[in-house]
């Protein structure tokens, strides 16, 4: 579908598709028990090169309504679990990868206004039926989403610690916080 909004199981495709594959599924199990609870808001903190980009990857396959991943997680150990229909492919998705985000703009004051124009643009495709304007927010769009839907999102921030590791000037680091 998009990019950024329900994005597809390419890249745990690639993962399954590897000579050595480490099935960490289970981490769903754990996701699907509290997905309707207060506890459902979740950060993920590692240390760096410790799976938390393919633990992106298996969350982003397994809910985006993007793409069906039935097939992919056959194979699976959470295939096995009793909750494992219960939100396969059911939800709207939103996958950021801030790193990638911060090194592919040139003028760097303007990422945040990028990072939320591209999203913008996947939520006019995507629901063609919901009027969206020029300076909704993510989150505005979000609402405007669920409002009309009752659709509900499972967002993923990956390097979400970018701009703190790279210093970025205030002004730039502000919008960042206000964006989250």
């Amino acid at each position: 579908m998009g990019i950024y909004l329900n994005p597809r199981n390419d890249n745990f495709k690639e993962f399954l598709n590897s000579e050595i594959f480490v099935d960490k599924t289970m981490i769903l199990s754990v996701l699907n028990g509290i997905m309707k609870t207060s506890q459902k808001y979740i950060c993920i903190s590692r240390p760096r090169r410790f799976g938390k980009t393919y633990a992106a990857n298996i969350i982003s396959s397994y809910y985006s309504k993007g793409c069906d991943s039935r097939s992919l997680f056959e194979r699976c150990k959470i295939s096995k679990e009793a909750s494992f229909e219960s939100n396969l492919n059911k939800f709207n998705v939103i996958k950021l990868d801030i790193n990638s985000e911060y090194r592919n703009i040139f003028e760097k004051k303007l990422l945040i206004n990028k990072i939320t124009r591209n999203i913008r643009d996947e939520f006019i495709e995507q629901f063609p039926e919901i009027k969206f304007y020029d300076d909704n927010s993510v989150a505005e769009c979000i609402l405007k989403v669920f409002d009309k839907t009752g659709e509900k999102f499972v967002i993923l921030m990956d390097e979400y610690d970018v701009l703190v590791r790279e210093n970025v000037e205030q002004d730039l680091f502000n919008q960042y916080l206000d964006f989250l």
